[in-house]
């Protein structure tokens, strides 16, 4: 049994592995060149979280959709590495959004330079995701163009709140499918279409993709509340702090306001509706919310989204690759405990 890529994901197989970890060397490598600048300060703001690693979730998917075709073909590795630079762009932009001090387990970029020179940073990352992408033909251009209006339309979605009558969660739900499932579906769109894959196949893992992103941020949603930073990278309650509503707050709001809703369920909903930036009100936060069935509720909002990507990749040919993406599903629903 080998171990490949992000969560510990076992590959089984020695040519499937060779393949998926030359791949990703590859795109290693042109993330590296993609960042670096005749301006020395920006290939270091550039190449910061580059450097500080990171899961790669996108490019291994895109690796293993690519199985499904000539994995060789000369478009899978760049389109790899687009869909990273564009993820690692957001990453920029979400952490001057949400003053984050920590990504990755390094200061961020805004707490390192600023948030002048995190934002350009960012815009520079997408600058070079476009040039590679116009290589990749104009198809390439309108997907990508696509998922990125829906990533931003989901962030505006998450700033501007549910509207009167919509359901919080259900909210909460379309945000992160525009944010985090928009690009994640391009990953596994990309990697099959690039390697020649039928349209068929294309089909069933940008469903698959689109499905195990929505899981694969609730599980980030889980670990805000119950990793320690050693685990996640960043600070614990990073997101309770900023007053963001993940998963596991909104099902407490949820049952709080409900008429099953109990005092302690509402003076935790108190405690989280009010001022978290003191330490002490944030950690006491933290650990109501740890011990509380709102965040096994989100675990198990993470398992049905696992298992429905899960079930996508049904009428696929049974593969090692197939195998493997089934494994990236028990990886993630692992990963949110």
């Amino acid at each position: 049994m080998t171990v490949v890529g992000p969560f510990g994901l076992s590959v089984r197989d020695q040519a499937l592995e060779a393949d998926v970890q030359a791949g990703l060397a590859a795109v290693e490598e042109g993330l590296l060149e993609a960042t670096k600048s005749d301006v020395p300060f920006i290939t270091e703001a550039a190449q910061h979280l580059v450097r500080a690693g990171g899961k790669r979730f996108r490019p291994l998917l895109a690796m293993l959709a690519a199985q499904f075709g000539d994995p060789h073909t000369p478009g899978v590795v760049p389109s790899a590495v687009v869909v990273e630079l564009t993820h690692l762009a957001t990453l920029y932009h979400d952490d001057v959004m949400d003053e984050a001090d920590v990504r990755r387990g390094v200061p961020s970029a805004n707490a390192r330079w600023g948030n002048s020179v995190a934002v350009l940073t960012g815009d520079f990352l997408f600058a070079r995701a476009s040039h590679i992408l116009a290589d990749l033909g104009p198809e390439a251009v309108r997907i990508q163009a696509e998922a990125f209006e829906r990533l931003v339309t989901g962030q505006i979605l998450e700033t501007a709140g549910p509207r009167d009558g919509r359901d919080p969660i259900e909210h909460y739900l379309d945000v992160i499918a525009g944010k985090t499932g928009s690009l994640i579906a391009v990953a596994g769109r990309f990697g099959a279409m690039m390697s020649g894959a039928d349209e068929s196949i294309v089909n069933i893992l940008t469903q698959y993709g689109e499905r195990l992103g929505t899981a694969f941020q609730l599980a980030d949603d889980v670990l805000d509340i119950a990793s320690d930073s050693h685990e996640s990278g960043k600070t614990p309650g990073t997101d309770l702090r900023e007053g963001i509503p993940t998963l596991p707050v909104l099902h407490l709001r949820a049952l709080a306001d409900g008429e099953h809703g109990t005092d302690k369920d509402r003076e935790l909903r108190d405690l989280l509706d009010g001022d978290l930036t003191d330490d002490g009100r944030h950690a006491e936060a933290l650990a109501g919310l740890r011990a509380h069935p709102a965040l096994e509720q989100a675990r198990r909002d993470t398992v049905r989204y696992a298992e429905e990507a899960r079930a996508t990749l049904a009428p696929l040919p049974g593969c090692m690759a197939k195998a493997a993406l089934e494994g990236l599903c028990d990886s993630v629903v692992h990963r949110a405990g």
